[in-house]
């Protein structure tokens, strides 16, 4: 076992343990224990173990990109500003007050890559495990076991197949035309929602103000460039990594679906396509929706009509100066008709004089 498996070993027999107990749980609902999609299903149930704990790194990837993208404009001022100074006292102002702007946003470049920083050691704990399966199982591993994944699991993870591909086969080391099509078809599916995940992210959840910068160009090249990527270095990959990394992928982009179409940027498509749901929605009810979620104020010396929780029509009161000076109630002002009209003040009765009250005259 070589400096990297010793490095990663924690790592490997966390996920280890994780295929076991999901397979355990598989094996238990009546499915194969050998069979190729029971350990396939294991790897998937470990991107769910995986993606659940970074649900926290999600969000902030979220806010980060978006936060990002729109203090590019600021960016832009800045450079603009010391473009030109190269002296040693200019560009640490400049990288000084570029920090501020990140930290008054609440964002930086570095969160905004943080899932997949996260991933990448159990990315490659798992790639280590799957290739480990063969000597585990046949007894030439440096240890007997990885974690729970015994030899008798590691003979059953390495015989089981898909569609007649093994988990631990790769494009470029077998010559079975089985593994070849089960592989492409992983790369093509791990490629696509690569490109759509960041699609979504970089295109619909931005303003229009955010995408016209250097930065967002240079997001919309990497959007292209890094499915490039993947579709050149998965021929090395094994099934099971692939298998992981597309199912990562899928869950990445139905987290990402959801968080944007119920927290959309300011500004972007995301949030015109969500105004107009709720606009919608407050139609069915019998409702109408402000821009800003409140009734608007209404224009100097008009009284507005608001819309109350019941969805029905509350009409507004001001004081008359008759109704004042008559010492009556305010009165009611009359929404109905093209203008409004004020109603009369009701006459006040004069109280009736009690028994008690009567004045007695004085005896002579």
């Amino acid at each position: 076992m070589g400096f990297f498996d010793s490095l990663l070993w924690p790592i490997k027999v966390a996920v280890a343990w994780i295929m076991v107990r999901a397979h355990d749980v598989l094996t238990w609902l009546g499915m194969d224990p050998a069979g190729g999609w029971t350990w396939l299903l294991s790897i998937v149930a470990l991107v769910v173990v995986i993606r659940i704990l970074l649900i926290p790194l999600f969000v902030r990837q979220i806010k980060a990109s978006r936060g990002m993208q729109l203090v590019q404009p600021e960016i832009q001022k800045l450079q603009k500003k010391y473009k030109g100074k190269t002296d040693p006292a200019s560009r640490q102002a400049q990288q000084q007050e570029m920090m501020a702007i990140y930290k008054e946003a609440g964002t930086s470049p570095f969160a905004s890559c943080l899932p997949i920083l996260a991933q990448m050691p159990i990315f490659f704990a798992l790639f280590r495990v799957l290739a480990s399966l063969e000597a585990v199982a046949t007894g030439t591993y440096a240890r007997d076991s990885i974690g729970p994944l015994t030899q008798d699991l590691a003979a059953q993870a390495e015989s089981s197949e898909i569609f007649g591909a093994s988990l631990s086969s790769t494009f470029l080391g077998s010559d079975d035309l089985a593994v070849k099509f089960v592989t492409a078809a992983l790369i093509i599916i791990m490629s696509a929602t690569t490109l759509f995940t960041q699609r979504q992210l970089t295109m619909k959840n931005m303003p229009q103000s955010a995408l016209d910068n250097p930065m967002a160009r240079q997001q919309r090249m990497l959007m292209y460039i890094l499915p490039l990527v993947f579709a050149f270095s998965g021929v090395n990959f094994p099934i099971g990594v692939l298998v992981y990394w597309s199912t990562s992928n899928l869950w990445s982009m139905g987290q990402q679906w959801f968080v944007i179409r119920n927290s959309p940027a300011p500004g972007s498509e995301a949030e015109k396509a969500y105004k107009d749901r709720q606009a919608r929605k407050a139609k069915r009810r019998g409702k109408t929706l402000e821009d800003d979620g409140a009734a608007a104020p209404g224009e100097a010396g008009t009284d507005t009509l608001t819309i109350g929780t019941s969805g029905q029509r509350q009409q507004p009161k001001r004081n008359s100066p008759r109704s004042k000076r008559a010492g009556g109630r305010p009165a009611a002002v009359s929404a109905a008709g093209a203008g409004e009209q004020e109603s009369e003040p009701e006459p006040v009765a004069e109280p009736a004089p009690s028994p008690s009250s009567k004045s007695t005259k004085p005896k002579k």
